[in-house]
């Protein structure tokens, strides 16, 4: 079901100038019972103006008398509000994040320094002279500017910040162009000869390998060998006393 354009200012006028049971005005509106009891009571956090419903079109008197009539009956909307529709302009920013803006610029500024002030304006949603300001480092703060990035502030996403680049790139010809079919072949030849030269090495590895461990046991071996030697020779030349 739809709702008032505002629910709560809404619900104030509803309480203050009808009759309506708390629950027919909380269905209305899409409020809990409990807020608009808060309302009704002037206990709600905040003090509401009412919103006519009736100038607005939302409710008409007829449907109003047929809820003050029977407490059973829900009220329907006459007239949807009009959906808001952003008009083309700068994006809109949270205040409590306005004051990272600066380190935002600043950061895309030095990281992608391919980016016009055009399109980190419309990313991070300030003024040209602002971008200038910070990039010329004229900005009146910019000794407390720290450069951070705009996705982890919340400023821009990263897939329009992906998107900014990859344009930025293509603009600026650094970006190889699609469907270039020569240019693919020598990525993958170069990808193929560097596969090559990396199994090579590999294998001229596990041969050093091979042959210092086999030299190691020739060593061995050959530092064996004259100790039994002499050991026999020793064996030989002795002449037992006790022997007839």
């Amino acid at each position: 079901m739809a709702q008032p354009l505002m629910p709560h200012a809404t619900a104030s006028w509803l309480v203050e100038n009808t009759s309506l049971t708390f629950q027919q005005i909380a269905e209305f509106c899409g409020l809990h019972i409990l807020e608009v009891q808060a309302i009704a009571d002037d206990t709600a956090a905040t003090k509401l103006t009412g919103r006519d419903p009736l100038r607005s079109g939302e409710l008409t008197l007829e449907e109003i008398d047929l809820g003050q009539n029977d407490p059973s009956y829900r009220l329907q909307m006459h007239r949807e509000p009009d959906k808001a529709v952003r008009t083309k302009g700068p994006r809109y920013t949270p205040v409590s994040k306005r004051q990272d803006k600066p380190d935002g610029v600043a950061w895309l500024i030095r990281n992608h320094p391919e980016l016009s002030d055009g399109q980190i304006g419309n990313l991070i949603g300030t003024t040209r002279t602002t971008i200038q300001a910070i990039r010329e480092r004229t900005h009146w703060n910019i000794a407390n500017i720290q450069p951070k990035d705009p996705v982890t502030l919340g400023l821009t996403s990263q897939r329009e910040l992906d998107a900014a680049v990859a344009k930025a790139a293509k603009k600026a010809g650094t970006e190889a162009v699609r469907g270039d079919e020569h240019i693919e072949r020598d990525r993958e030849a170069l990808i193929e000869e560097l596969r090559a030269e990396r199994e090579t090495a590999a294998r001229e590895a596990e041969a050093a390998h091979a042959a210092e461990a086999e030299a190691e046991e020739e060593a061995a071996r050959a530092a064996e060998s004259p100790a039994e030697d002499a050991s026999s020779e020793a064996g030989a030349d002795f002449v037992d006393p006790f022997r007839s």
